[in-house]
């Protein structure tokens, strides 16, 4: 009897457990729609144009999660936030999923009641300056006056490299990202300093963006990636998977262009993977074809790194650490099964 009771009572905690856990899910399906907390302003990560038709790694990332729930990566509402109040806006239950360029530390995945999913794009801060100021490495900007966005990892990390080498710093600081990069186009300060994808991004905003260089040094570590309320791990499984589905497809070399072909592989690790077999999806809340709707409707991830801020794009950046664990790069994925 003892042990019927137990059981009985196992499973009433595991009943619990799973409705709690489902509580996002549940609520983006009802909704019909996902909240993507996103940049808003930063090519190749997170950027609406005039239309209001959004791009960006990040915004690819989002509309894959919807993919995965919906069978439709269109049904994604993209609530543009500053770096001031991205955590708020997450933490309060206006966004899902926070996807904008936000670096993992341990503070953040400590006290803000947060966890970081997967790094989908390893990054790391740079400088940017004009080629008139004939400065070829950071550690000649001593005494140099040097714009940064206020409440950021980037300000601290700023204040850190100076102080570690010995050099005299004046920060310029906005609360904005577009105020700070004005500033540094109109003169205001000597360099203009951020993750490196960003001075990329937003030299081709400057006036005259051939008359600026990117300089060599990269002073810290920025593991950029989505970002979720601590206490639901179906919906942190979901936004960890979605990540995973797109290294593995590429890995596989299944693509946007040739994932209809691939499903009739025998392959085991295509098949687990594309829905074929096995119920994998079942076990996140989703369909058995929630990976196959990711690759088929966003793309694997070279697809996405390619298009928006890879060869393919206007920001031209080479995968690098980015690249497969395979081709020397940090990109790596549990498998499927």
């Amino acid at each position: 009897m003892k042990r019927l009771l137990s059981l009985a009572f196992a499973a009433a905690v595991g009943l619990t457990a799973s409705a709690a856990s489902a509580q996002t899910l549940n609520t983006v399906k009802q909704r019909g729609v996902l909240n993507c907390g996103s940049n808003g302003s930063l090519a190749g990560f997170g950027l609406p144009d005039a239309q209001g038709n959004w791009t960006g790694l990040d915004v690819d990332f989002c509309r894959a999660v919807a993919a995965a729930i919906f069978n439709d990566a269109s049904k994604v509402k993209f609530v543009p936030l500053t770096a001031k109040d991205r955590f708020t806006a997450l933490q309060s239950g206006e966004v899902d999923v926070l996807a904008r360029n936000t670096t993992w530390t341990s503070s953040r995945d400590t006290s803000l009641g947060l966890n970081f999913g997967p790094v989908n794009y390893y990054d790391g801060q740079g400088f940017l300056v004009r080629k008139s100021l004939k400065v070829n490495s950071a550690l000649e900007l001593n005494d140099a006056a040097v714009c940064v966005q206020q409440g950021t990892t980037t300000e601290l990390n700023l204040a850190d490299y100076f102080r570690a080498n010995k050099m005299k710093l004046k920060t310029v600081t906005f609360a904005a990202a577009d105020e700070t990069v004005k500033a540094y186009d109109a003169g205001r300060c000597d360099a203009f300093t951020t993750d490196a994808s960003g001075l990329y991004a937003e030299r081709l905003r400057l006036a005259n963006p051939a008359d600026h260089i990117v300089l060599p040094e990269i002073i810290s570590k920025e593991p950029l990636g989505p970002v979720v309320r601590h206490g639901d791990d179906q919906w942190f499984d979901i936004v960890k998977w979605t990540h995973y589905a797109m290294i593995n497809a590429e890995e596989l070399g299944i693509t946007k262009a040739n994932v209809d072909d691939m499903k009739k592989s025998d392959n085991p690790d295509i098949k687990r993977l594309l829905g074929t077999e096995g119920k994998h999806g079942e076990a996140l809340g989703l369909s058995n074809d929630w990976a196959y709707q990711i690759v088929k409707l966003v793309g694997n991830y070279s697809d996405i790194f390619e298009k928006n801020v890879g060869m393919a794009s206007p920001l031209k950046i080479a995968r690098g650490q980015n690249a497969l664990w395979t081709k020397g790069g940090l990109q790596y994925a549990p498998p499927v099964r």
